[in-house]
């Protein structure tokens, strides 16, 4: 079953203890964020601590209903002038607010998920597959019909091979 809209929203505001991601590429090319990466691009910089918008909203309501909200995003470098955007413009704000984002950098060693694409999993028995083209363009959100262990496990190598986002980015310029 495919998700869009309503449906694909549902899932992060219905989930009871846990909505995690693995993101395995180096762009992300969503319509919504053209505008600001333009920006980026031509040297604007926002204050990650003062975003507040639906998705850090959310976030924060989610921590103090005891919900959590994470990401491994694999990558390596140098990094892409999207990630230093998503980075910055991102990722910062989503920490702030509650979201546990790890990196796992390969740049010099092997990817223990290579071939793993991208997903969503809500309570640990829900996935939803991202799927992309190779340039990071977004084809579809696809319910997994199957069993979820392998990906409780790409889940665990990930969380554990990766470091957090805060510890990750220290003495980067974004």
């Amino acid at each position: 079953m495919l998700l869009a809209g309503e449906e694909w929203a549902a899932r992060f505001e219905g989930f009871q203890r846990e909505a995690w991601r693995l993101e395995t590429l180096p762009q992300y090319l969503m319509p919504q964020e053209a505008e600001e990466f333009q920006e980026f691009r031509g040297g604007t910089r926002i204050d990650p601590a003062t975003v507040s918008n639906e998705y850090t909203d959310r976030l924060r309501r989610q921590v103090v209903q005891g919900r959590e909200q994470g990401r491994v995003h694999v990558l390596t470098r140098p990094l892409s002038e999207y990630l230093r955007f998503e980075f910055h413009h991102y990722y910062k704000a989503h920490s702030l607010a509650g979201e546990r984002i790890r990196i796992l950098d390969v740049t010099n060693r092997s990817n223990p998920l290579e071939g793993i694409q991208d997903f969503w999993m809500f309570d640990r028995s829900e996935v939803v597959l991202m799927n992309y083209h190779p340039d990071g363009r977004q084809i579809s959100r696809e319910v997994f019909e199957g069993d979820v262990a392998p990906f409780l496990e790409y889940q665990r190598i990930a969380v554990d091979a990766s470091v957090a986002f805060e510890e990750y980015v220290k003495g980067i310029d974004l």
